[in-house]
Parts: structure tokens; sequence; C-alpha cells
């Protein structure tokens, strides 16, 4: 019996696999995408942890998020423990699905239009003002991410080669959100319990702001890859709720991640209710903090990755919390 960990990026196995090993747990890496089921099969006994990634398309795996869905199907109706499943794979796959849901729970998110296809995107986008930016429903990797400094600059774009259409057909029109400083925070939450919060800088890192080593690419890059990127949630005003960053995670010269040690703020505990309500047992929840005093969740990663520095600054390690969690839930399905 064993740990089975459902993914498609081979490049983000080995801190997993490593944490494993520390505690000598058996695990085998599960990569869908172009997988054989015999769905009249009795699965392997074991534990199952779902990371299957919202972006796993845009490294080849266009079959990667359906063939999940249909495994962790078999899996739950088959009784196996499955981390992070079925329910929770949707919510990984689709942000108008997180956004409703987090609103529902009574989380401050952005102003949101869901728009299918193209036809309507430059009549939906009216409906905001300006400054406003967009987003794949199914993202990951700042896909689809840009601001606009107004409605005909976006409807230029519409008509240009540059314009990326998202897999699953739904593009997001979303409020501008400026921050009190130019950072975005991310709490990682393990088996019901918060682990740490890093702050990503988003002057630096414009979008794309994954945390994992096998993420890292040189400032330049991020820029460019994130067009205004770098312009957005820039600092307009002072410090906001938080205690000091310590540690630090670099791309190129300067650092963009860094531990927010200490931190300690009412909307964990609306996370951790969260995470108990909806079935997630290891997730990142993002937020910022704006310049007029919100605190909007505009996110959650349930394929979180974690620095190695950052993992080394921490009291205490995120990737080891998960290793010991799903180490609990192997004894528990051995007895």
């Amino acid at each position: 019996m064993k740990i089975y960990v459902i993914n498609e990026n081979p490049d983000w196995y080995p801190p997993v696999a490593a944490a494993f090993d520390a505690l000598g747990l058996p695990h085998e890496q599960w990569q869908l995408g172009d997988e054989v089921i015999d769905l009249d099969a009795e699965p392997p006994a074991g534990v199952f942890w779902s990371r299957m990634s919202a972006s796993s398309h845009t490294r080849g795996h266009p079959f990667a998020k359906d063939q999940t869905r249909g495994v962790l199907s078999w899996l739950e109706g088959h009784g196996r423990r499955v981390v992070n499943g079925r329910r929770v794979l949707e919510l990984e796959m689709s942000k108008v699905e997180q956004h409703a849901a987090l609103r529902a729970a009574g989380f401050d998110v952005p102003r949101t239009i869901a728009v299918a296809g193209t036809e309507r995107l430059a009549w939906a986008a009216r409906k905001l003002p300006a400054p406003f930016i967009t987003k794949h429903n199914q993202g990951g990797k700042g896909l689809g991410v840009r601001l606009f400094a107004g409605h005909d600059e976006f409807e230029a774009y519409l008509r240009s080669p540059e314009f990326e259409f998202p897999v699953d057909g739904i593009t997001l029109l979303q409020e501008y959100l400026r921050a009190a400083q130019p950072r975005i925070t991310r709490a990682e939450i393990v088996d019901g319990e918060f682990i740490y919060a890093i702050a990503a800088d988003t002057a630096i890192g414009g979008f794309q702001l994954c945390p994992a080593d096998a993420c890292a690419v040189d400032n330049g890059t991020v820029l460019a890859s994130t067009g205004l990127a770098s312009t957005v949630l820039a600092s307009t005003g002072s410090a906001s709720t938080g205690s000091a960053n310590t540690g630090s995670a670099s791309t190129g010269s300067a650092s963009i991640f860094t531990l927010r040690a200490g931190f300690d703020h009412p909307i964990i505990g609306k996370y951790l209710e969260f995470t108990r309500r909806h079935g997630i047992e290891i997730a990142g929840f993002e937020f910022i903090e704006t310049a007029d005093g919100r605190c909007v969740t505009y996110d959650i990663n349930t394929t979180t990755n974690y620095n190695a520095e950052i993992e080394a600054a921490a009291p205490r390690s995120a990737q080891r919390a998960v290793a010991a969690f799903l180490g609990r839930l192997l004894d528990e399905t051995e007895e």
C-alpha cells in the first residue's frame, strides 16, 4: 500500500518525493493525461492525493483535466481515500467556481464578469470602469492576465494576434485592485491548519507568481511574459495589516517571495472554515490588501507548490506537514 500522487508535471515531484522519503513513506507518481484506466477493475489500495493543475494544458497535457475527473470519480466510487477529491478539482479548474463559493461564504472578492466566447467581450467590458484586468477562467501561470487602461485599448487587443483564447472559452473581466503595497499574500493550509503566509512582490514577479523552484525564471522573462503586469498592484499607500517579512526566494537578483513571519489576521480563521466546508485538505489562498482597506481573496490554489528558501526560513515546513498528514492517512487506511 502506498501514497499515489496524481499530477501531470514531473518537474514538481522531486520535493514531494523527498519529503515522503524523509519519513520513509512509500509513494508513486501517477501522471494522467494519456493513461489507460480499466473502470471495471478495482483501484489499487492506498491514499490518493490529487495535484492536477489548471495549467496542465500549457505543458502539452490537454486531456489531463478530464481524465482526472473520471479517475477521481472512479476512486471515490470504490471508497478510496482521496485528498482534494472530485469537488475540489472543480474549484481548481474554474475561477468562476471559486468566486461563487468564496462569495457565498462571505469573502470580499473582486467584481467579476464571466464571458463565454469573444462576441460579447467588448460589450461586457464596458460594464466595468477602467482600468480593469482580464484573466482565463481555467488559469494558473498568469494565463490571460492583463491590465487595460481603457476600453478602446481592450478592443484593439481583441482584434490583435496577441489575444489569448482561454482553453475553456471563458474569459473573466475583473475590477482593478489597487494594493496598499505591491504584493499579494498567499496563506498555506494543510489538514485544517494554517502553516505560514508568504508575500509575492508583484512589482518584480508580475502575475506569474508560482513559488515552486521548478517555476523559477529570470525577471526579464516574467515581466515580458505578462505585458503590463509589472504595473498592476502598484503601491499607492502605507503598509497594510501584517507583520515583518523575513526569508526570501529570488528570481534573478531580486526577491519575489518573502515569508510573512508571525502573520496573524482574522481571514485565516475564515479560510480554515472554508476548507472544512468544501473538503479542501491542502491549498494556498491568495489575497490582496488594498489601499482603501479591503482584504480581497481572488484565488484558491489546490495544487500548491512550496519554495525551498521559504521552507527553510519558516518555523514549520508545509511540505513536511503534507507528507506527515498523508502518512497518517496511510496508517489509518492500513488498519
